[in-house]
């Protein structure tokens, strides 16, 4: 169900000026920006109390805003929108000229995480299983020793203005957490930022997707080499073959095919 703010996007609070270089692969901003400056403005903002807003864009993301204004709009007023795919670095370089930076929240939460508990910070967790949340919010206490301040499922009624919705922002803004994961899974997680951020009581927001099943331990990172090749995909296709199978085997070729387009608009217009 569309909110009444789908057709115009709401402002979002800006954290203090940070010197972004952005591309728009396919029309769809991208920040260059390497994963330590983000583990800075991350912790950094919190400890300062301006508010951040942390995204990601991969090769579905890039299909998804394509097709969707709000979720465009939306990244264009988000503070941080880090690449977290080859796919994109790919597309970037070849329509852009710009290889973005790339990498994904399980690389560097953890340190977030511990930099957090040195500043006396705390974690909320939002998506994700109901036994799988809250393994990993209890292990990331555990490693990092950043307090939890909550945690709650993603199998809610996510509706805009739902009683569940009322009552899962009344939880996150009493608890006030200094960081806030969002893994709901693209789109859920960007829409339900999309609706709520404005309303919530919350330091930092980061739209970390699979983050939950990395720190509960139910899945692990492949080898640097793989993430290194790209390959990361093909391995998350073997372990999730029932998930991943139609973005993976259908999808990726429509975003080739998206990119070749692109390329070949550009040679024109340069002619």
């Amino acid at each position: 169900m569309e909110s009444p703010t789908s057709a115009i996007p709401l402002p979002l609070p800006r954290a203090a000026p940070f010197r972004l270089r952005s591309v728009r692969p396919l029309g769809v901003r991208v920040d260059d920006i390497p994963r330590d400056a983000i583990v800075d403005r991350i912790c950094d903002d919190a400890a300062s109390g301006r508010r951040l807003l942390v995204l990601n864009v991969n090769a579905h993301m890039l299909m998804l805003a394509r097709q969707h204004h709000w979720l465009r709009c939306f990244l264009d007023d988000a503070n941080v929108v880090f690449c977290d795919g080859a796919g994109v670095q790919l597309a970037s370089l070849l329509l852009t000229g710009t290889c973005p930076h790339r990498c994904t929240p399980p690389e560097w939460a953890g340190t977030v995480a511990r930099r957090l508990a040195d500043q006396g910070g705390s974690v909320y967790w939002l998506g994700g299983k109901p036994d799988v949340v809250e393994q990993a919010a209890r292990n990331f206490e555990a490693t990092y020793a950043a307090r939890t301040a909550g945690w709650q499922h993603g199998f809610f009624d996510q509706r805009w203005g739902s009683a569940d919705n009322r009552r899962i922002v009344e939880q996150i803004n009493r608890a006030a957490p200094d960081l806030l994961f969002v893994t709901m899974g693209m789109p859920l997680q960007e829409r339900w930022l999309y609706d709520h951020w404005p309303l919530l009581n919350v330091r930092v927001a980061i739209a970390a997707g699979a983050l939950v099943d990395h720190a509960a331990g139910r899945v692990r990172r492949p080898p640097r080499w793989v993430s290194n090749l790209g390959l990361e995909w093909a391995v998350r296709l073997a372990v999730e073959p029932r998930r991943l199978w139609r973005r993976y085997l259908l999808e990726l070729p429509a975003f080739g095919a998206a990119v070749l387009k692109e390329m070949a608009l550009a040679g024109f217009r340069d002619h």
